[in-house]
Order: C-alpha cells, then sequence, then structure tokens
C-alpha cells in the first residue's frame, strides 16, 4: 500500500548552456515552463506535498513554482555541492514527512504518470529505493545501473569510473530516485564527498542501502522520458517529443487532422469531439474548442472559447477573450480580441473585431475594423442581433449598433445606430464628365514636351 508521497523538485541550476538571462527551468514547452511540467506530473500521483529546491537569487524560479503549484515549498540550495545535498536543502520537509519521496528533477519534463506510478509500486513491492533507469543509443558519458541475477541494482557507476566491462553495461542512470526510508535526511547525511568533483551524490545512497540489506529496484522508461534540457537544441527536442504524444492523444480523442506534424498544442489546450483540424494551426495557452468546430488552414489562436459548429479561418487569429458561441463564422483574415460573437454571427473577410460584443446572426461585412483605441483608452462596440455591418466600415468606440440595424458600406460610424435603422456615413458622389479624357491628353502632351528637352 503506498504511503503519503513527499516530491522533491531540484531547480537551483541557471543552466549555461542554455545562454539565457533566464533560469534554465523556466524555459517553456508547450507555453508553460519545464518545472510547471514536472510539478504537474508529480501532481498526477494524487494527494502528496511537493517541494523546490531553487538557488540563491532565483526567486523567479519559486514565483514560477507556485504559479503551478501554489502549496509548494521553496528551499535554498545556498551552495551546489552535489545532488545529495540538494535534497538536504528540504531537510524540514523531510524531517516533517512519514512516507514516500520522490525525487524529480526541473529540467526533465517528460516523464509520464505511468512511470512514476511504476516506481512508487515498486516501493509497495519492497524495495527501499527505486531507480529510473534508461536505455540510450549511446551510452557513453551515462552511470551505468549494475543489477545482479535477481535484476536488483547492486551499484551505479559513473562512466569515468566504469571498467571495461561495466562501460558494456547498455542500462542507464537517469537520476531520478524513489525512497522508502524512515529518516532519509539522517541517511542522506551520512553521504560523504570522497569522490573527484569533491561534491555528495544523491546516488551513493545505494550502495549504502545495499550494504544494510535493503533492496534497490530499477524501473526502466523510454530515452524520450529521462532526456534532460541544457541546450536550446535539446529544448527544441523536447518540445517535438511533448507535441507528438499529445497529436496522438488529441486524435484518439476524437478530433480529425490532416497533417498532424504541422499543428502545435499548447500544454492546456481543450477539445470537444469531432473537430477538424487543417495544416498549420498552432494554439497558444487558455484555448477551448467545442464539439464539430472547423479550423481551416494557417490559424492563430490564444486564449479563445469557440463554440460548437463553428467554422475558423484560414488565416484567422484569435487573440485573447475572442469568445465565440454556437455556429459562429470567422474567415481569413479577421482578427478578434476581447469580443463575444452571439450565435450564428459571422465575420468572414479581413476584419479586425477589439473589445465589444457582436449579437447573434449579425453579418459583419469584410474590411470592418472595430476603432477600439483612442490613443488613451479602450472602448466598447456592440452590435445587435440580426445586424448587417456593410463592407469598408469603420465604428468609432464607444458605439452601439442597435439590433436587426443595417450600416452602410464604407461608413465611418462615431454614433448609436436605433434598432432596424439604417445609418450611412459618406461625402456625395461628384461626377465630371469628359474628365478623364481632357486629363490623359494633358499629361501626354507634357510627357512628349519633357522627352523633346
Amino acid at each position: 500500500m503506498s504511503l503519503p508521497l513527499l516530491t522533491i523538485v531540484l531547480a537551483a541550476g541557471m543552466g549555461k548552456r542554455m545562454r539565457s538571462a533566464r533560469p534554465k527551468v523556466l524555459h517553456e514547452i508547450a507555453g508553460r515552463s519545464m518545472l510547471g511540467h514536472v510539478l504537474a506530473r508529480a501532481q498526477s500521483l494524487g494527494e502528496g506535498r511537493a517541494a523546490v529546491v531553487v538557488g540563491p537569487q532565483m526567486g523567479s524560479v519559486a514565483e514560477d513554482a507556485q504559479q503551478w503549484r501554489p502549496d509548494a515549498e521553496i528551499f535554498v540550495q545556498q551552495a551546489q555541492q552535489g545532488t545529495a545535498d540538494a535534497v538536504l536543502a528540504a531537510k524540514p520537509a523531510l524531517e516533517a514527512h512519514q512516507g514516500d519521496v520522490l525525487v524529480l528533477y526541473g529540467d526533465t519534463p517528460l516523464i509520464t504518470t505511468k512511470t512514476l506510478q511504476d516506481m512508487r509500486a515498486s516501493l509497495d513491492d519492497g524495495a527501499r529505493v527505486v531507480v529510473l533507469g534508461f536505455t540510450p543509443e549511446d551510452p557513453t558519458g551515462y552511470g551505468r545501473l549494475l543489477v545482479d541475477a535477481k535484476g536488483n541494482l547492486s551499484a551505479i557507476r559513473e562512466h569515468k569510473d566504469a571498467s571495461d566491462a561495466e562501460r558494456a553495461v547498455t542500462l542507464c542512470n537517469s537520476g531520478v530516485m524513489a525512497f522508502r526510508i524512515d529518516d532519509l535526511a539522517g541517511a542522506l547525511a551520512k553521504i560523504d564527498n570522497n569522490n573527484q568533483n569533491s561534491e555528495y551524490y544523491l546516488t551513493d545512497m545505494v550502495e549504502h542501502v545495499v550494504a544494510a540489506g535493503g533492496r534497490v529496484s530499477v524501473v526502466v522508461g523510454s530515452e524520450d522520458e529521462v532526456l534532460g534540457v541544457n541546450s536550446r537544441d535539446q529544448l527544441a527536442e523536447a518540445e517535438a517529443i511533448w507535441q507528438r504524444r499529445r497529436r496522438t492523444e488529441v486524435m484518439q480523442a476524437g478530433v480529425t487532422m490532416i497533417a498532424p506534424e504541422t499543428v502545435w498544442f499548447s500544454h492546456d489546450t481543450q477539445f470537444g469531439q469531432d473537430v477538424f483540424i487543417e495544416p498549420n494551426v498552432f494554439f497558444g495557452p487558455n484555448v477551448e474548442i467545442g464539439d464539430g468546430v472547423i479550423i481551416r488552414a494557417n490559424c492563430h489562436l490564444t486564449g479563445a472559447s469557440v463554440g460548437a459548429g463553428a467554422t475558423i479561418g484560414p488565416f484567422a487569429r484569435l487573440r485573447p477573450g475572442a469568445d465565440l458561441a454556437q455556429n459562429v463564422h470567422v474567415g481569413n483574415f479577421v482578427e478578434i480580441k476581447n469580443v463575444q460573437l452571439g450565435e450564428g454571427a459571422k465575420a468572414n473577410h479581413l476584419s479586425y473585431l477589439g473589445d465589444g460584443k457582436v449579437g447573434a446572426g449579425a453579418n459583419i461585412g469584410a474590411g470592418t475594423i472595430f476603432c477600439n483605441y483612442d490613443g488613451f483608452f479602450k472602448h466598447q462596440t456592440e452590435i445587435g442581433a440580426g445586424s448587417f455591418i456593410g463592407s469598408n466600415s469603420a465604428l468609432v468606440a464607444p458605439v452601439k449598433i442597435g439590433d436587426g440595424a443595417y450600416v452602410g458600406s464604407g461608413s465611418v460610424i462615431t454614433k448609436n445606430v436605433s434598432d432596424n435603422a439604417l445609418a450611412l456615413e459618406r461625402s456625395s458622389q461628384d461626377e465630371r464628365p469628359g474628365w478623364a479624357e481632357k486629363f490623359r491628353k494633358l499629361m501626354a502632351d507634357r510627357k512628349r514636351r519633357a522627352t523633346k528637352s
């Protein structure tokens, strides 16, 4: 039976190879920091406490941790003296905890819930320590996991310290470990730093436990799961792996994608059933898509809600606050920001709709602009149900168009329009017969004279 769980996430490294002013674990995959992914994965195991170990002057990491996991306790590792020292930075949490301890890394965001569940199951099966191993294509540089005839782990040998026979072993150490030890803080305090780097290694716990007669087991995960991100190219690799996984999940849940490899999701994108997505679509954070929605090619959605049966795009942009009801049509080169569109409303061509509300069944003509910003403040535009906005109209907010009203094409509307009224705002057309012919003759004569001179 599983015991209460404390997850300690080590996140004190700056990550110099990232060439960034930001701490490494704050770099994002699918719109969420790597640290956020790790904390979410730990939380997927159910109830339990979380502690995050950060370095000095890494308040941004602490803030990020508590954004994703408000109950996370934050501890500071004053000097980076190895992984055992990092875990001991959370000594108050360890001493206040009775149960299992899971140690994860803030730059290893792809571990699956199932793998962590398997590690906990191995503790339930009698192991005192569980090590997550993997078999890479090239094991060079990784610590080797040396197992006995019964499949239990006897030691972890660093590559530089391994014999030729040990280097032939392909099962490698990921660094992720789980413990069921009554006084883990006390056990960690017994680890010494008698090694080339003068550091305190968490992996030394294996030989300590084995020497005391305890069993150490290995759970094997995929190489993808344990990918540690230390550089920008590895960040891109991790993003690609995450996206491949999510595409598969989304399709299995009832979404059709013509070219899945061209569709990019955020960590929190939500879909109904029978959604159809054409190529080259990008979902930023906070997007919710209802049943039966069609998203045409080359659309960009962030912070938007799309009701059932709606059609979006191609080449549409939905920005934060775009709230589309059922059966809305948003067409090519339409940008919507902070606007509610009622059921069946249409904006099919070349429009900007910002800060407002569009009633059910309204039709927004091509080239319509909500002029929402006066240089200092944003203002609202309200368009009533069943109204018709003619092409190339500018609605200068704050302004309200009544239900069933018509706005003539090319109008600049600065005053409210009553229900069922027609609003026109344009200069009278002035026609001058024969003017064009006279103008062409005049200009041709000027051109001849200029050529002769």
